[in-house]
């Protein structure tokens, strides 16, 4: 690894030479793909859908190939991180094809694969880290888990984070903003805590990728980021709560995925398992969609009034975290 040339009075330098490779890397490596990436077809039942039908979509197989790379160059990876990268290979690989299928895949064999991911991700944090984890919150500590509600926790975590990540990848901008926001929270949580000290190179590496990704698919967007990215975002997500020891502290610090994706998740399990009728039926989800179509919201006041909200939940976690 590059980093380990590196002389301890120019890491700093090492850092920063990091963050702006990164950066233009993934915003070169756009620039150069986007035209052999596949077209959307638009969405039909999405609000303002059809404006999305022909741009080039699962832009995240770019963003996610320069973190993974980016990650075995410059991070002194170990067994543990090597295996969470494979993972999120596997989650961007299926989103790719996915992205690229003239017919979508099914919910069915998504989620499967989501399952399959969500396991490896929390058995191997088990088997690595143990079930000792934070109520960052409430100013509990060291709380040993069971070994098996830990794991199904912890795949909860993964796969509810791949799914409500997802769920927002529906108007230019919001999901990258969102997700940027809630890994910066997790970075600094990380950082102030002393915890993931291998973990938070990484971290910093796929906001910067994501900042990259951003200035191409901001309002009016040039090409979308795709199941290949949202899924794979999703996964990262959750390693990263799990790596602050209180991942608890994700239902806070991605308050406004949670509820803007959740919620169709919930309202979709309902009809479809519970058979409720009428549950949920004046509000459009994803929630993004009832603010545009019932409120009237521009998807410029979306991405701006839902990052606002975040980075104002996001500062209160941050505060009561950092007692600990």
């Amino acid at each position: 690894m590059i980093s380990n040339l590196i002389p301890t009075q120019f890491v700093n330098i090492y850092y920063v030479s990091l963050v702006l490779a990164s950066f233009f890397i993934t915003f070169f490596g756009i620039m150069l793909f986007r035209g052999s990436l596949p077209k959307d077809q638009g969405r039909e039942f999405a609000v303002n859908g059809k404006l999305s039908e022909g741009k080039p979509r699962g832009a995240g197989i770019i963003l996610i190939i320069t973190f993974i790379l980016s990650s075995v160059l410059f991070v002194p990876l170990n067994s543990e991180l090597i295996i969470y990268l494979a993972l999120i290979f596997i989650e961007m690989i299926s989103g790719y094809l996915d992205d690229g299928s003239k017919v979508p895949w099914g919910e069915y064999k998504k989620g499967l694969i989501d399952l399959i991911v969500a396991v490896g991700v929390s058995v191997t944090y088990y088997s690595f880290n143990g079930s000792v984890i934070n109520f960052a919150l409430l100013g509990i500590r060291n709380v040993k888990i069971p070994a098996v509600i830990f794991i199904i926790l912890g795949v909860i975590l993964v796969w509810a984070a791949i799914n409500v990540t997802n769920c927002s990848d529906g108007v230019d901008g919001l999901c990258g903003s969102l997700t940027t926001i809630s890994l910066m929270t997790a970075y600094v949580m990380l950082f102030f805590l002393g915890r993931g000290q291998s973990f938070r190179p990484m971290l910093l590496i796929i906001i910067i990728t994501v900042l990259a990704y951003l200035w191409y698919n901001a309002s009016p967007s040039k090409l979308l980021m795709g199941d290949a990215g949202s899924r794979a975002l999703g996964v990262i997500l959750a390693i990263a709560f799990l790596q602050t020891g209180s991942p608890f502290t994700f239902i806070f610090a991605a308050f406004i995925l949670i509820i803007d994706g959740g919620l169709g998740l919930i309202k979709v399990s309902v009809l479809r398992f519970l058979k409720v009728n009428g549950f949920m039926k004046n509000i459009r989800t994803p929630i993004h969609d009832h603010m545009r179509k019932i409120k009237d919201w521009s998807d410029t006041q979306v991405v701006f009034r839902f990052s606002i909200m975040q980075i104002i939940i996001s500062l209160v976690v941050i505060s009561f975290a950092l007692k600990i």
